[in-house]
C-alpha cells in the first residue's frame, strides 16, 4: 500500500510558521532586486543580485555580501564626492569665474554652490545608502534565526522552490 502523500498538520504548521519567518528575508531579497535595477553599476549590481538569490535561498552570506556591497558603494561614492569638493579648491573650473562675471554673482558663489551640492550628495548618500547596509546587516540575524527555528526539510522545500 502507498504512503498517504497529503502532509500531516505538523507539516502545514510547520510550512505556515516557516513563511510567517521567512518575511522579513523575502523583503530583503526584493529589496536587492530593486537595488540591482535602479543602481545598474557593474559590479555593486551584479552582487545586488548574487545576493538577492543568496536570500532566496536561505544562505547566511547573503546579508553579509548585500551588507558589504552597500558598503562599498557608499565609499565609493563618498570618495568621488570628496575627490570632488577638493578638486573645486585646487583646480578650479575657469568656466566658473566667466560664469559669476556674466551673470553678476560674487566671487567664489559658483564653487560654493558646486561644493554644496557635493556635499549634499555625501550626505543623501551616507543617510540612504548607510540605511540600507544597516537593513541587510539586520538581516544577518533574522536569517540566523530563521534557520534555527525552521525544520530542515522546511528549509529545502523553500529553497528549492524558491519561494517569494
Amino acid at each position: 500500500m502507498d504512503a498517504d502523500p497529503r502532509l500531516t498538520p505538523e507539516q502545514v504548521q510547520a510550512l505556515e510558521d516557516a513563511r510567517a519567518r521567512a518575511k522579513g528575508i523575502l523583503k530583503a531579497a526584493k529589496v536587492a532586486a530593486f537595488n540591482g535595477w535602479t543602481i545598474g553599476m557593474g559590479v555593486v549590481a551584479r552582487n545586488e543580485f548574487r545576493g538577492r538569490a543568496l536570500l532566496r535561498a536561505f544562505q547566511p552570506e547573503g546579508p553579509v555580501l548585500l551588507t558589504r556591497n552597500q558598503l562599498g558603494f557608499m565609499a565609493l561614492i563618498v570618495a568621488y564626492c570628496a575627490w570632488s569638493v577638493l578638486r573645486a579648491y585646487t583646480h578650479p573650473d575657469p568656466q566658473w569665474a566667466e560664469l559669476q562675471e556674466l551673470m553678476g554673482l560674487e566671487a567664489g558663489f559658483v564653487r560654493g554652490l558646486y561644493v554644496a551640492g557635493y556635499a549634499a550628495t555625501i550626505l543623501l548618500t551616507v543617510l540612504f545608502v548607510g540605511l540600507n547596509a544597516r537593513y541587510y546587516a539586520r538581516r544577518k540575524a533574522m536569517l540566523a534565526e530563521y534557520l534555527a527555528a525552521t525544520p530542515v526539510w522546511v528549509v529545502e522545500l523553500q529553497r528549492g522552490a524558491a519561494v517569494d
